[in-house]
C-alpha cells in the first residue's frame, strides 16, 4: 500500500489564530465520533464548539501551558489538531502524553493524522487515552506502536478509556 497523498494539507504549530478553526474540529470530530453515546448532542456541553473556543484561545496563549499542538490545514482551514503534553510525577507512566488527536471524517485516509502525529511526537515514548469503543483509533494507534497496558477509565461521555502506551 502506498503512502496516502496530504500534498492538499499543511502541517504546522498552531498559533492563537487557530482557536476556533481548532474548536470547531474538536467539537465536530467529537461530534462525529462520540455523539453516539448521547441523547442529543445539539444540547450537550461536551459537543458545543463556544465553549472550546475559549479553552482553545487559553492553551494556545499561555506559555506556562506545556502543550505542543500541531494543525493540519487545506484550501477550508483547519481539518485536523494534535496536542502532547509532558508528563513528570510519580503516577507519569511515559514522558510525554497524546492528549488530542482529531482529524474531520472527510479528511480520515487522507494521511494528515499520520503527520499529526508524526509533527507532536514522532517515535517518542508517550501514552494516551482512546475510547474503547474506537476500532479506527485502535487501529491507527496499533500501526504506530501503542499498545494496551490494562488501565481504564471514563471522559465525558465516553463511557470507557483504554490507556495505551509506547
Amino acid at each position: 500500500m502506498g503512502k496516502p497523498d496530504i500534498s492538499g494539507t499543511a502541517i504546522r504549530p498552531a498559533t492563537v489564530g487557530d482557536a476556533e478553526g481548532i474548536a470547531r474540529v474538536h467539537a465536530t470530530s467529537w461530534r462525529e465520533t462520540y455523539g453516539r453515546f448521547v441523547d442529543d448532542p445539539d444540547t450537550n456541553p461536551w459537543f458545543s464548539v463556544e465553549r472550546r473556543i475559549g479553552m482553545w484561545r487559553s492553551n494556545l496563549d499561555d506559555p506556562s501551558i506545556r502543550t505542543a499542538t500541531a494543525v493540519a490545514t487545506d484550501g477550508s482551514g483547519v481539518v485536523g489538531f494534535a496536542a502532547v503534553e509532558a508528563t513528570d510525577g510519580p503516577d507519569a507512566v511515559r514522558p510525554e502524553e497524546l492528549t488530542m488527536l482529531y482529524v474531520l471524517a472527510r479528511a480520515h485516509g487522507s494521511g494528515a493524522g499520520q503527520a499529526l502525529l508524526d509533527a507532536v511526537l514522532g517515535e517518542r515514548p508517550a501514552s494516551l487515552w482512546v475510547a474503547d469503543d474506537n476500532p479506527r483509533a485502535h487501529a491507527f494507534y496499533r500501526r504506530n506502536g501503542f499498545s494496551a497496558d490494562g488501565a481504564t477509565s471514563s471522559f465525558g461521555p465516553i463511557e470507557t478509556t483504554l490507556r495505551l502506551v509506547r
